[in-house]
């Protein structure tokens, strides 16, 4: 199982998420992240990834959850994503060889076109609620079961 991270921007009423050019999740909107390198910390790999996808560097941020990604058809993909809020950063948005960041309003978020578990999750996020869970995939990334419990800040 894999560790990575996940970092969704939310700022005055928006989301920044970003279009998945290639790789794992292409064709998908999706928050900015990927998988731990090295000896770096979970939040040094989020910051790097979120720098290297979208040009932004953050300046603050909350973890806001945990969810563990098990798929039945293809274990090698099961993974332990952390969840993070960016609230403040700098630098200029800009499409890397790997996404192509847009904001969406907070009632405009398209679902049908992103991971099918994010329905599950993204909003429970986005009421500022912290949680763990366990989302298990079927065949054509079909969500099978969601086990989603909030944490009590």
């Amino acid at each position: 199982m894999t560790t990575q991270t996940l970092c969704l921007i939310v700022k005055d009423g928006k989301i920044l998420l970003g279009m998945k050019k290639r790789g794992f999740g292409a064709g998908r909107w999706n928050g900015f992240g990927g998988k731990v390198e090295g000896e770096e910390t979970i939040e040094e790999a989020m910051k790097r990834e979120l720098s290297e996808e979208s040009g932004l560097i953050l300046n603050d941020f909350q973890k806001r959850g945990m969810i563990i990604f098990e798929f039945v058809n293809k274990p090698v993909w099961n993974t332990t994503v952390h969840i993070y809020l960016g609230t403040d950063f700098s630098g200029e948005l800009k499409e890397s060889d790997e996404m192509v960041p847009q904001w969406f309003g907070l009632t405009e978020i398209p679902y049908g076109e992103m991971w099918p578990s994010d329905k599950y999750w993204l909003p429970r996020f986005l009421e500022g609620k912290s949680f763990q869970g366990k989302i298990l995939f079927g065949e054509g990334d079909k969500v099978l079961g969601c086990e989603m419990k909030e944490e009590i800040n």
